[in-house]
């Protein structure tokens, strides 16, 4: 019988958490996933697989983040609160499931996608995970999901590396909902923040998060702070929140509006940044704010169906390319994305004249204006990138984004960090806010889709025995914005995982193949064998 210690009944929900819970629709559900795919040990018997989806399963005791759910009612004043599941079922989140034969990666993504499209329900803690079998080749799959209000600060990729071991040969190692698994985490000697993948991607998480949630409020405060009319604001920034989703006070945690305040007494010291950046705005030039971009089939009202497309490829051959082009590797896998972006949408003669632009998620080092630090602090912003997809040549859009990332993060890198979450909030929220208000179409979207590369382990993982041969993550496609591109290394490959709505985005899978191409076509530019 697997025990739940009881929660503290009624604990407050932190506004990043709540942002994005009251962002969530039918359409648009905020939950995050992850496929992993493992290959069984030498010695593993007929019965593994079982036999891993029972250790599972049969934990003795569940972790507190993986019992509690969202609960609001007239007696939380209207507040979202967590309480614990006192009837908790662990059969209902850990599954074992099959595909059907031929059991190709082709059956194994589309059972992804079809898992992806379903929503969370509040009455129940907010996460799911299919041990899945049945793949020709003999591997089995780990598919998992969880809300992204539940991980806040905790990115899903840290919970998962931490459970996993680089020796092939332990064993009786726990699943990550145990709260032994939580425990032997806390006791190993926590590494350097700064250059941990997991925390990087929990900033990542938390920055988006915010700006889902109050990017309306964060902008509208901002500007009214550098205005001098920060009242008015206020109640504009509030008045906007209510009618997006016709929600009432309440709804909103009294943290968030509190935070971008916050914000906007540091961001009114921003304004010789805010003014350049604007400029390169106007011109389309973008970096950390882009006013516009071309109308394309993703920037579309969206459906909760979704499609799940996902690869890797060796990073070596992405830094080969870095290496004879003097750029990085993150320029070349925004390149791989572009170019295949570029033929995908030209086959269904849907390419516009103008480049589409990007908003890719950067960690870097932010200037301190209130800490005496030579070093300065680690911050996150959104840079906008042009993505030359108007270009054929490959090598020009190689370099044009590469000049467009350089441009972003120099105009961030001289601001304080909430003067970077401020720059954010303000690049975001003309994406946001027309998908808040209803109004996709009315108003040209800021940027066309979201590309992120997280960085993940450098060596080979086990768990139990179980190889872990490649990871892909599951991202939130959301209204305006029906394309989802995230990218995560691991072990010397780079995993592409791309979600996007099912009616939006036909023939996903096609970008694959192009990805493909185009990294053949960067090798061939660079003057790479």
């Amino acid at each position: 019988m697997v025990s739940a210690p009881r929660l503290l009944p009624g604990k407050p929900i932190d506004p990043t958490s709540a942002a994005f819970l009251l962002a969530e629709t039918r359409n648009q559900p905020m939950h995050v996933g992850g496929l992993q795919l493992f290959e069984l040990p030498e010695d593993a018997g007929p019965n593994y697989v079982r036999e891993m989806y029972e250790k599972m399963r049969d934990v003795e005791e569940i972790a507190p983040l993986f019992l509690k759910h969202p609960y609001r009612s007239v007696r939380t004043g209207g507040q979202l609160v967590w309480r614990p599941d006192e009837q908790f079922d662990i059969e209902h989140h850990v599954r074992h499931s099959a595909l059907p034969e031929p059991g190709r990666v082709r059956e194994l993504l589309d059972l992804c996608g079809r898992l992806h499209s379903t929503r969370l329900a509040w009455e129940r803690p907010l996460w799911e995970a299919h041990v899945i079998e049945g793949l020709a080749d003999g591997r089995v799959a780990l598919y998992t999901k969880i809300h992204h209000g539940l991980v806040d600060g905790i990115s899903a990729m840290r919970l998962l590396q931490k459970v996993l071991s680089t020796d092939p040969d332990r064993r009786n190692m726990q699943a990550m909902w145990s709260a032994e698994a939580v425990r032997s985490r806390r006791s190993r000697k926590e590494e350097d923040h700064d250059n941990d993948p997991g925390a990087i991607a929990a900033a990542v998480s938390g920055a988006t998060a915010a700006v889902v949630g109050a990017a309306a409020a964060a902008t509208e405060v901002a500007a009214g702070a550098m205005s001098g009319a920060a009242d008015v604001v206020v109640d504009a920034a509030a008045g906007a929140a209510d009618a997006a989703r016709g929600l009432s006070i309440p709804d909103l945690p009294v943290d968030v509006m509190r935070t971008a305040l916050a914000i906007s007494a540091d961001a009114a010291g921003m304004p010789g940044a805010l003014v350049r950046t604007l400029r390169r705005g106007i011109r389309n030039e973008t970096s950390a704010v882009s006013l516009y971009a071309p109308r394309t089939i993703f920037n579309q009202k969206i459906t909760g169906s979704r499609r799940f497309a996902a690869q890797d490829w060796p990073i070596e051959r992405m830094r080969a390319i870095g290496k004879a082009s003097n750029t990085t590797i993150n320029d070349v896998v925004l390149a791989m994305c572009s170019g295949a972006i570029r033929k995908y949408l030209t086959d269904l003669d849907a390419l516009p004249d103008t480049s589409l632009v990007a908003m890719v998620p950067v960690g870097l080092k932010a200037k301190e204006s209130h800490v005496a630090s030579a070093d300065g602090g680690n911050a996150v912003g959104a840079v906008m990138v042009k993505m030359a997809t108007d270009l054929d040549d490959p090598e020009r859009r190689l370099k044009t984004i590469h000049a467009s990332m350089k441009d972003g993060k120099d105009a961030l890198s001289s601001m304080t960090p909430s003067q970077i979450m401020a720059m954010s909030a303000i690049g975001m929220a003309p994406a946001i806010v027309p998908g808040l208000l209803r109004m996709q179409g009315v108003v040209r979207p800021p940027f066309n889709l979201i590309i992120s590369n997280v960085p993940g382990p450098r060596s080979t993982h086990y768990w139990n025995g179980a190889r872990l041969a490649g990871t892909y993550p599951l991202s939130i496609p959301i209204n305006g914005m029906a394309l989802n591109i995230t990218c995560t290394s691991y072990d010397g490959d780079m995993g592409f995982g791309l979600t996007g709505c099912r009616r939006t985005v036909p023939h996903l899978q096609r970008l694959l193949t192009f990805l493909d191409e185009e990294l053949g076509a960067l090798e061939k530019a660079a003057g790479v064998n």
